[in-house]
């Protein structure tokens, strides 16, 4: 579990890197699973934005005692899972990811959401490793952010107005099996991928069930933001109780 410290650096600067590390055996099921889904999906090769819906087996890493007990203590005892990603940035053409906070397409109200980033690769600056602008999640708001089409982004909303410095970024090195937990209000992105080595992170999005999963509000986003539509994510209760009473849980693949 994490430390009073490290829970302390969570909350006050956005994120924290656990000392927990995922097994051998685990990880190469999941990289197993990756190779499975871009042999059939291999507009995927980049970027999966909901790994569930092809494999279930991705869902067993969430499932694992100490991720669950290191979510509890950020977010508190009642929490879902709502969605994984996998993003893979393949040797020498991995594109960037512009900075962003994850919020801003989210439809989640309140807006809350802890990511476990999981390194299926040893994850470092020079294959485009996750960076982060510790801090930058005090506020409690999303910033101002807009469109840019631009086919070498892996998403397409880039934050533009920030109370922080991009000198004051911190790039998260993770050896292969080692994670980082972060704020849903936390600016963050990636450079691209010009090494030989791939790069592939797997995210886990953990919501408190103190907040609702508003599939309305996926489709407004999806009409007027023109991302993602989430509407179709299935949530898995993964501890306590929904305390809303109006999260729908229903399997919907």
């Amino acid at each position: 579990m994490l430390t009073e410290d490290q829970v302390a650096h969570y909350h006050r600067d956005g994120f924290v890197v656990p000392d927990y590390r995922i097994g051998d055996d685990v990880l190469e099921e999941l990289c197993a699973a990756h190779a499975r889904l871009v042999a059939r999906h291999p507009e995927y090769a980049d970027y999966c934005p909901s790994v569930l819906e092809y494999d279930l087996a991705f869902l067993n890493v969430a499932r694992d005692p100490c991720i669950l007990d290191m979510v509890a203590q950020v977010l508190g005892p009642d929490f879902a899972l709502w969605n994984m990603s996998l993003f893979a940035k393949p040797a020498r053409t991995g594109r960037r990811t512009p900075w962003h906070q994850d919020g801003e397409y989210w439809p989640i109200r309140p807006l809350a959401t802890c990511t476990v980033w999981l390194a299926l690769d040893a994850s470092a600056p020079e294959n485009g490793c996750l960076r982060v602008l510790p801090g930058s999640h005090r506020p409690r708001r999303l910033f101002r952010h807009v469109t840019n089409p631009d086919p070498a982004l892996t998403l397409s909303q880039e934050l533009i107005d920030a109370d922080c410095r991009e000198e004051d970024a911190i790039d998260l090195v993770l050896e292969r099996g080692r994670m980082s937990l972060h704020d849903v209000f936390l600016a963050h992105g990636s450079e691209a991928n010009r090494s030989g080595r791939p790069r592939r992170g797997l995210t886990m999005r953990f919501m408190p069930l103190t907040s609702v999963f508003d599939r309305a509000l996926a489709e407004e986003l999806h009409r007027s933001k023109g991302v993602r539509n989430h509407a179709d994510r299935t949530l898995f209760l993964m501890r306590g109780t929904d305390r809303t009473g109006r999260n729908d849980f229903r399997l919907r693949w």
